[in-house]
Parts: structure tokens; C-alpha cells; sequence
């Protein structure tokens, strides 16, 4: 009886995670929008029926990949805090994740889900997952506590777990451009810029400011779409895709719905509209920048320092690129191409710095990849330190990937 239950209880574990593992691959496809019952279970050759016996509803499902998800990373993140200093700390997270990584494309474990939808999750199920990321980045928090780290107060801690985490889940982005046998190289190659930072020796931190006012609109017409896109943004990137319905795009900018159509058509339109917006204020900063005197470090800190002055000024945030996954394939596609094409932009400019002996010889793709994860996530800073003034960004989250994550 007994060989039974233990048989009964090993075979719903197996369909259990097989349901997970095919939803988490759908899920990092579709993002929780685009999840359903129906095709989870016909991934995994199941009746929809037989998911509801496991997953009651479609929430219950994608937060189940996303806990599991935490897990794995919170088991990465305990070995690598067993490490004596931070630099190791660091190292052992970053080569354990992307083995992790690499092991999943090869087929040898389950996808990691793609937590940046986490917020179009409804209650309570949102508030399962949050919870159990808000102990995530707490315990990853630690990897700061060190005596020689004394000096970095608790919100400056806070600001480089923020920026830390976002590295990892940007990979998402660029990793499938490699060879899952080079991440392990990758892996000391984002070591090394965020250990070492981007600057060269010797390099002082004073970006030049590029004024704000210089990237706004001037024409009428473009203003009043401008606030409407700026709701818009404001809306998706707090409550995700899902939680931006048109009544409250309208409601917050005390319009008729008639007003969203007569500037957007569908809801996918909008997301692509406000994407582009993001993708224009960030290319005309490099613009700007590239114009400026001085060398590329010089350059591509005012860059840096401008945008993530931006994300906080009243013209802010930009798009999270969390948006990404409520998109149809064919735009989403389009839109990565877009943001490439900025990084490529960045890569040039860390290109030329490295040659002129400004910048440190680091792997240029990678080091824009990771300098635009940094300038995406500070939409979020505020959120996790409060208070934060707009002039202080550039200084509390740009430079510890320009000069290093443990630099003074």
C-alpha cells in the first residue's frame, strides 16, 4: 500500500513538472498575457482538464513557474554567498547562472522563467510571487556585506542589488546571439566589467550634463501625443501590459476613451508607440552625446548619466523593456531590432574608447548589452530607494557599472 502511494505520489510529481517546465517555456515566449490552460496542456499532451487538476487557474500556473523559478536562483545565490569576499561572491553567482542558462539550452534542465512580468500576475497570486522575490533580493543584498564595503550605505546597496539582478534577467535578450559552449567566457567577461567597471585607470567621474529640455518635442501636435505616451509608459511599466487598460490611461489623464483612439488604434499599438518613443529619447542622447568635446569616456558617461537623469525627471521613465513579452512575435521582433541597434550604438562608442585608451579593454557588445540593462532598470529606482534624487542617479546606479560595482 504503502509502495503505491510513494508510485502515485512520484508520477503527479513528474506531470507536475512537466506541465511547468512547458509553461515556463511559454510563458518566457508570451509573457502572462499570452499563457493559457489549453496549450500548456496540449505541450505536454494533457487535456486542459487534466492541468486544472494540478493548476486551478492560469495565474496559479505562471506564478508556479515563477516560484520555482526563485527557487533555483535562491540555491545559485547560497552558494555563491558561501564565497569569503564579494569579488568572489559575484564571480561564483554569475558562472552558476549561466551554467544554469546553458544547461537549459542544451536540454539538460528546465527553462529559467523570465521574471520581468511578474507584475501582470493577479492577487493573490501576485502577492505569492512578490513576496518571494522581495526574499530574493534581500539575501542577494548580502553579497554587498563586507568589512571593505562598510562605506556603501544601505540604499546605495540596494541601488547595485537592483542594478546586479537586472544584469541577470536582461540576458534573456542577448544570450541566444552565442553559443551556449562560450558562456562561461561570457561569464568572466561580465565579471570583468563589473568588477573592474568600464573607465580606464585614472579615469575621473564628471560627465557633462546634456539639458532635458533638449529632448522634448516642440511641435503642439507632438507634444499632446508625448503626454499621452508618458501616461501610458507610467502605467504599463507599474502595473504591466495586462493592468494598463485604456479606462486608465484615459482616467489618468482625465480624458474621454475616445481620446486613446484618436491617437492609438489597438492596445499592441500603443506598447510599440511607447516603445519607440523610448528607443528615440535614448538614440538622440547619443546623438547629443557623440557631439560633445572630450574623449568616448567622456562621452558615454554623459550618455549614462543623462538617460538615468531622464528615467527620474518629469519627461520619465522609459519603456521596461518588460513590455517586450505582451507583444505579437513578428512586432516584438521589431522592437529588439530597435533596441540592438541603440547597444550597437553604445558598442561603438566603447569601441573607439578602448582604442583611444579612455575605456578599458572590455568585450564591447557585452559591456552595451549590460549598459543598457543598468539604464532600462532605472525606471525602477525609486521604487526600491525611495527618496532618491533625480541629480543623484547618474551617481547612485550608472557609475557602479562605469567604475565598477565595488568602486568607491
Amino acid at each position: 500500500m504503502q509502495r503505491t502511494v510513494v508510485r502515485s505520489t512520484d508520477r503527479f510529481e513528474r506531470k507536475r513538472e512537466a506541465i511547468l517546465d512547458a509553461a515556463t517555456a511559454l510563458l518566457n515566449q508570451r509573457g502572462v498575457k499570452g499563457l493559457t490552460l489549453a496549450d500548456a496542456a496540449a505541450a505536454v499532451d494533457l487535456s486542459t482538464t487534466s492541468v486544472t487538476y494540478y493548476f486551478k487557474r492560469k495565474d496559479d500556473l505562471a506564478a508556479a513557474c515563477m516560484l520555482r523559478g526563485i527557487e533555483a536562483m535562491q540555491r545559485m545565490l547560497d552558494q555563491a554567498l558561501a564565497e569569503p569576499t564579494p569579488e568572489g561572491r559575484l564571480r561564483s553567482l554569475l558562472n552558476l547562472y549561466l551554467e544554469r542558462v546553458r544547461a537549459a539550452v542544451v536540454g539538460a534542465a528546465p527553462p529559467l522563467p523570465v521574471l520581468a512580468d511578474l507584475r501582470a500576475l493577479n492577487p493573490p497570486a501576485l502577492g505569492f510571487v512578490f513576496e518571494a522575490f522581495m526574499k530574493l533580493f534581500r539575501r542577494l543584498r548580502q553579497l554587498f556585506e563586507a568589512p571593505e564595503l562598510e562605506w556603501l550605505t544601505r540604499g546605495r546597496r540596494t541601488a547595485r542589488t537592483h542594478m546586479l539582478l537586472e544584469q541577470l534577467f536582461w540576458g534573456a535578450a542577448w544570450l541566444p546571439k552565442y553559443d551556449a559552449e562560450d558562456y562561461p567566457r561570457i561569464g568572466e567577461r561580465m565579471h570583468a566589467i563589473l568588477a573592474g567597471g568600464l573607465a580606464s585607470e585614472g579615469a575621473v567621474w564628471a560627465p557633462r550634463s546634456i539639458p532635458l529640455a533638449e529632448l522634448q518635442p516642440r511641435d503642439v501636435h507632438e507634444m499632446g501625443r508625448e503626454t499621452f505616451l508618458l501616461a501610458a509608459t507610467k502605467l504599463i511599466n507599474v502595473r504591466g501590459y495586462r493592468g494598463a487598460s485604456v479606462d486608465k490611461i484615459s482616467a489618468a489623464l482625465n480624458v474621454t476613451k475616445g481620446s486613446f483612439y484618436h491617437h492609438i488604434e489597438a492596445k499592441d499599438d500603443l506598447v510599440v508607440a511607447c516603445f519607440e518613443r523610448t528607443f528615440e529619447v535614448m538614440r538622440r542622447v547619443q546623438r547629443l552625446a557623440l557631439e560633445l568635446p572630450g574623449d568616448q569616456w567622456m562621452k558615454l558617461s554623459s550618455a549614462a548619466a543623462t538617460l538615468a537623469e531622464y528615467q527620474l525627471s518629469d519627461s520619465g521613465p522609459l519603456l521596461r523593456t518588460s513590455a517586450l513579452a505582451a507583444l505579437p512575435e513578428p512586432i516584438r521582433k521589431q522592437m529588439v531590432q530597435q533596441l540592438d541597434r541603440v547597444s550597437d550604438r553604445f558598442a561603438a562608442m566603447i569601441s573607439g574608447g578602448i582604442a583611444e585608451g579612455s575605456l578599458r579593454p572590455v568585450d564591447p557588445a557585452i559591456a552595451a548589452q549590460m549598459l543598457n540593462a543598468t539604464l532600462n532598470a532605472g525606471a525602477e529606482l525609486r521604487f526600491w530607494v525611495p527618496g532618491v534624487k533625480q541629480k543623484a542617479a547618474p551617481a547612485v546606479f550608472v557609475r557602479p557599472l562605469l567604475m565598477g560595482l565595488f568602486a568607491r
